[in-house]
């Protein structure tokens, strides 16, 4: 399986170097010197890690293929991407596993289908498909996300009252 581990960002100074946007949990262990990933688009890999380090900006790459500022501007966007398997990790999941499985409250009321997963800085987001054509953005954090199980195919959330419109805020007014 193939997944996102990070986004380029802007160029940082002026020998080819560029922020990342970290989609990896582990960045220590994927972005190691003499990395290669996988583009897209496709057309601007793949890219060769010179290498990496963590300053006030983030996480800060430079690639054996791009050698100057302007180049790092015209990254600016790429995807970096690897093979992954998920068989390796059995706690860990990834966003394109998630996509389509269905959701529950934890009293087993459906609460919808995941549409989609939105990376974000702070945290990433549930995408949700309500049954009624609505959706809902629900915070991948265990608080409100307790159960992500790839085995049975479920995602089980405990949102507060309002979140979802499977579970609605009673002392909301219309």
């Amino acid at each position: 399986m193939e997944v996102i581990l990070a986004r380029v960002g802007r160029a940082h100074g002026i020998r080819g170097e560029v922020v990342l946007e970290l989609r990896t949990d582990q960045p220590g262990r994927r972005f190691t010197t003499g990395a290669v990933f996988t583009t897209d688009p496709p057309a601007t890999g793949p890219l060769t890690l010179r290498g990496c380090r963590t300053t006030q900006h983030g996480c800060v790459a430079g690639f054996n293929e791009i050698t100057d500022r302007n180049q790092a501007e015209a990254l600016r966007g790429t995807l970096l991407l690897a093979q992954v398997d998920p068989a390796e990790e059995a706690e860990a999941w990834y966003p394109a596993q998630l996509k389509g499985l269905p959701v529950a409250l934890v009293d087993g009321t459906p609460a919808g289908t995941v549409s989609d997963i939105i990376a974000l800085p702070g945290q990433d987001l549930l995408e949700l498909a309500e049954p009624g054509g609505t959706t809902a953005l629900v915070p991948l954090v265990k608080a409100l996300v307790p159960v992500v199980d790839l085995q049975a195919g479920r995602i089980v959330i405990d949102p507060p009252a309002g979140l979802v419109a499977a579970y609605p805020d009673p002392e909301a007014t219309s």
